[in-house]
């Protein structure tokens, strides 16, 4: 067979090409084992180096355990935990600022330990009687006064309060629910016991509370009333001697002048000491107003009759609808009572359209109350204001409020007085109602 040289170089170039494929296959499985044996002795070398990276990162993660242990304890109220650790680093630096932290807060609450204490000490050894009322109007805290006023000594804390009030007189449920500072008497044992109720409202880890604050002025008062007469003995003997003391100079005067024979001297004398005497007339027949008030005399009185005659002469609004049932008071004691109120609501600094009257009837009571906008009362004045010739005023007698008293006792009922939550005075006057007139 003749073989051409086209086949012939055809037949080198396939020998070519096959030894290039050979050598290629070859060369690539050389190629596949290198990488197999590299990715092997990497692999090799890791697990040591994850060894010794979590092996060096323990002391780390037990000293953040231990900071996660710190921050549960306090806030669980436990700041006797501290860390011991010696290291200079920043991790060193975050566990000595917990543990000062730690210290700081220990100290504290020992503090307030000591301050709570000194506190619970004084809160049980004072005359006032103290009650603390959560929002469900039970009783939280109670003080030894409080458990021997409304307990009997017995302890009050868990009671509702309103059960424990069902057996106490009104005057003292009306108050407590009045919500606001007042004065008012209670009946015990026979005596009247005068009573000065102060509450507060406030917050207690979150949650609102009532504080109610019971004070007997009976004795205070008594003190007072003592001083109060003392001071009408002074007021007296300064008003006697400021007129009797030109009308005897006067008269002295006046037997010169007739000794003279001088009889046209004496007419200007003589008017001058009667107008000196006409004054400590009527200086005197005030107080023995006070003094000799007379018995009431009850009556049917329309109230809307009774209140347009007051609003000829002061100036004041109702703010609810008069009753249709007629009043059983005496007027003009009533009508002197409530001039008196609406006199001491003017002069108080309200604005005259804050002046406010209402009268309400239901169970077996009528209700007089007069209300304003000023300055209202301290816990003093207020404990104090009832007491004949007390007056906080330059000029003042120190009637007013005590003739109201003396009114409303007059008719079987009280007066009590309040400062209003969002300032200024109500007083209320209480005056029961016969039966007969309800029918």
């Amino acid at each position: 067979m003749r073989v051409t040289l086209e086949g012939k170089l055809a037949g080198l170039l396939i020998a070519v090409f096959a030894a290039g494929a050979g050598a290629g296959a070859w060369a690539s499985m050389r190629y596949s084992s290198y990488t197999v044996a590299v990715a092997g002795t990497a692999l090799l070398g890791a697990v040591p180096l994850v060894w010794i990276a979590r092996a060096a990162s323990r002391p780390a993660r037990t000293i953040l355990r231990a900071l996660t242990g710190m921050v549960a304890s306090y806030r669980d109220g436990d700041f006797n935990f501290s860390i011991r650790l010696h290291r200079s680093d920043e991790l060193g630096e975050l566990v000595r600022l917990h543990n000062e932290l730690s210290t700081a807060l220990r100290e504290q609450r020992q503090q307030l330990a000591q301050r709570e204490l000194l506190l619970e000490s004084i809160t049980q050894q004072s005359p006032m009687a103290l009650v603390l009322l959560d929002a469900h109007e039970r009783v939280v805290y109670s003080n030894i006064a409080a458990r021997h006023l409304l307990g009997n000594g017995s302890n009050l804390q868990g009671c509702d309060f309103a059960a424990l009030l069902a057996d106490y007189p009104m005057a003292l449920r009306e108050a407590i629910d009045s919500q606001e500072d007042t004065l008012f008497q209670v009946p015990i044992d026979g005596e009247d016991e005068t009573y000065h109720l102060s509450q507060k409202q406030l917050l207690l880890r979150g949650r609102p509370h009532r504080l109610l604050l019971l004070k007997c002025m009976t004795r205070e008062l008594s003190r007072q009333e003592v001083g109060a007469w003392k001071k009408l003995i002074r007021v007296l003997s300064h008003e006697l001697n400021n007129s009797l003391g030109p009308i005897s100079s006067l008269v002295t005067s006046a037997e010169e002048f007739v000794r003279r024979g001088d009889l046209l001297a004496l007419p200007p004398i003589l008017a001058t000491i009667g107008e000196r005497a006409a004054h400590l007339h009527r200086f005197v027949a005030g107080y023995a107003a006070f003094a000799r008030l007379p018995a009431p005399r009850p009556e049917n009185v329309p109230w809307s009759t009774l209140i347009n005659d007051l609003q000829r002469q002061v100036k004041f609004r109702t703010y609810q609808q008069l009753p249709e049932l007629p009043g059983w008071v005496d007027r003009i004691q009533v009508e002197q009572l409530l001039i008196n109120l609406l006199k001491n609501a003017h002069e108080s600094g309200s604005d005259q359209d804050a002046i406010e009257l209402g009268v309400s009837v239901g169970a077996g009571v009528q209700q007089i109350i007069v209300r304003d906008r000023g300055c209202g009362m301290s816990d003093i004045v207020l404990s104090q204001a009832l007491l004949p010739f007390y007056s906080t005023k330059r000029n003042g007698t120190g009637l007013g409020l005590a003739l109201a008293r003396e009114i409303a006792d007059a008719h079987g009922g009280q007066i009590r007085l309040a400062n209003r939550v969002e300032g200024g005075m109500e007083v209320c006057i209480t005056l029961p109602l016969p039966s007969l007139t309800t029918a």
